[in-house]
């Protein structure tokens, strides 16, 4: 491969990893070529982006990005697949549920938002229970509207007549 082919694919890489924020890199040798056609299948049908590349051009290329991924480097060995979507639990699934019917892929780091790194095979499931920005503003949201709730709901009540009253009559009494 001449010097020119290697730095496109590593300046595509540089792009891929600068534009999405989600990647997974695992290792998924020693599938057949029908898992491994299955495997793209399910990708494609997810939404999820499959390339396969050099760990020295995906080394390089993680090391343009602005964020420190310095820890992914060492776990870079072997063939590496990258699994790239803008969902950031959905490669996590479709590699638990890919690895029912076998052992691979490993996944060997996430970077998910671009700069938040996970390491090791044992943060799949990790993974999948993530909650989206929007989930836990939904989440804090309904946090602070309970106790407005509750004040609302008493107001409204048999004790929301009595305070009404109490009110009434603080307004009616003479100064």
């Amino acid at each position: 491969m001449k010097r020119e082919e290697k730095q496109q694919i590593i300046d595509e890489l540089t792009v891929l990893f600068g534009t999405e924020q989600n990647y997974y890199l695992a290792d998924a040798s020693g599938l057949s070529a029908s898992q491994e056609s299955s495997l793209r299948r399910l990708c494609f049908n997810k939404g999820i982006q499959l390339r396969v590349a050099k760990n020295t051009f995906i080394s390089k290329a993680l090391q343009a990005q602005k964020a420190d991924l310095s820890s992914v480097y060492n776990h870079l060995s072997g063939p590496t697949a990258i699994f790239i979507s803008e969902d950031m639990k959905a490669p996590a699934k479709l590699i638990l549920d890919f690895r029912k019917k076998g052992v691979k892929p490993e996944l060997k780091a996430a970077i998910i938002g671009g700069t938040d790194v996970f390491i090791g095979d044992n943060q799949l499931e990790t993974l999948t229970k993530l909650k989206t920005k929007n989930e836990l503003i939904g989440e804090v949201i309904g946090l602070l509207q309970s106790p407005a709730k509750n004040v609302i709901s008493a107001l409204q009540g048999s004790a929301g007549n009595k305070i009404a009253g109490l009110v009434k009559t603080l307004q009616n009494r003479p100064e």
